[in-house]
C-alpha cells in the first residue's frame, strides 16, 4: 500500500520535472533538426515521386515508362529507408528499412537488366514495405509543412514575448487578435506593454511558452518517427 502511494504521488513531479526539463536535454534538439528536415525532404518527396509516377505512366505506352516507374519506386524506398535512419538516430524509435533494401546486397540489389534483375524487380514489387514506402513518402510533405508552420509560429511567438524588455518602447507589435498596433507599441491581445515590469512579465510569459512549445514539438517528432516505424514494419518478420 505504501509503496503504491509513494508511485502515485511521485508521478506528477517526475512528468513536471520531464516537461521543464525539455531545453535542457539533447534530444530535444535532435528532435528539433528532425522537424526542420521534414519540410525541405517531403518536398523534395513529393516532387520526385509524382513527377516519376506521371511521367512514367503516361510513358507506359512506349518502353520507357515501365523502367521508369521501376526506378521511381526504387527511389522511394531509398528515401523511407532514410527516413527510417532519421527517426531511429534523431528521435530513438527503432524503425527498420523497407525490405527490399535489407534483403539487398552489393551484387543484388538494385541492377541493370541481366543476372537477377527480375528477382530484384520481383521483390520489390511484392514487398509490401515498398508500397506503405509510397505513402511514408507522400505523408512526408504534409507532415513538413506541419512542423515548418510549428517550428516557425513557436519560433516567433517565443522570440518576440522573450525580447519584450528590450523593444517594448520602440517596437510595433501585436501579439494578439485584436486590431492592429498602434506606432511605438508593444500589445498582447488587448493589453499595450508601455513599461519596464510589463515587458519582464511578458518575457517570463515567453519562457513558459518556450518550455510548453519544446514539449510539444518533442511530441510532434515523436508521432512522426512512430508513424514512419509502424509504415515500415509490415515485413519485417521476412527477413528477420
Amino acid at each position: 500500500m505504501s509503496t503504491n502511494t509513494t508511485r502515485s504521488t511521485t508521478r506528477p513531479t517526475d512528468a513536471l520535472r520531464h516537461v521543464i526539463g525539455a531545453p535542457f536535454r539533447g534530444e530535444t534538439y535532435r528532435n528539433l533538426l528532425y522537424l526542420a528536415l521534414a519540410f525541405p525532404l517531403g518536398l523534395g518527396y513529393f516532387v520526385g515521386l509524382v513527377t516519376g509516377g506521371a511521367l512514367g505512366i503516361g510513358l507506359l505506352i512506349t518502353l520507357v515508362g515501365l523502367p521508369i516507374l521501376l526506378v521511381t519506386l526504387s527511389a522511394t524506398t531509398l528515401a523511407a529507408g532514410l527516413e527510417a535512419w532519421l527517426a531511429t538516430r534523431l528521435v530513438g524509435v527503432e524503425a527498420s528499412v523497407p525490405a527490399v533494401l535489407r534483403e539487398s546486397t552489393l551484387d543484388e540489389g538494385f541492377v541493370l537488366p541481366g543476372d537477377g534483375f527480375f528477382d530484384a524487380v520481383r521483390r520489390l514489387l511484392t514487398a509490401p514495405s515498398t508500397w506503405t514506402s509510397v505513402l511514408l513518402v507522400l505523408s512526408k510533405f504534409a507532415f513538413g509543412i506541419v512542423s515548418f508552420v510549428a517550428l516557425v509560429t513557436s519560433g516567433a511567438v517565443t522570440a518576440t514575448m522573450v525580447a519584450a524588455p528590450l523593444v517594448y518602447d520602440s517596437a510595433t507589435v501585436n501579439l494578439g487578435l485584436t486590431g492592429g498596433a498602434t506606432a511605438g507599441t508593444y500589445r498582447v491581445g488587448s493589453w499595450v506593454v508601455d513599461t519596464l515590469p510589463e515587458a519582464l512579465v511578458v518575457a517570463a510569459g515567453g519562457l513558459v511558452v518556450a518550455v510548453l512549445a519544446l514539449n510539444l514539438l518533442n511530441l510532434l517528432a515523436g508521432v512522426q518517427a512512430r508513424y514512419t516505424a509502424a509504415l515500415l514494419r509490415v515485413d519485417a518478420e521476412r527477413t528477420e
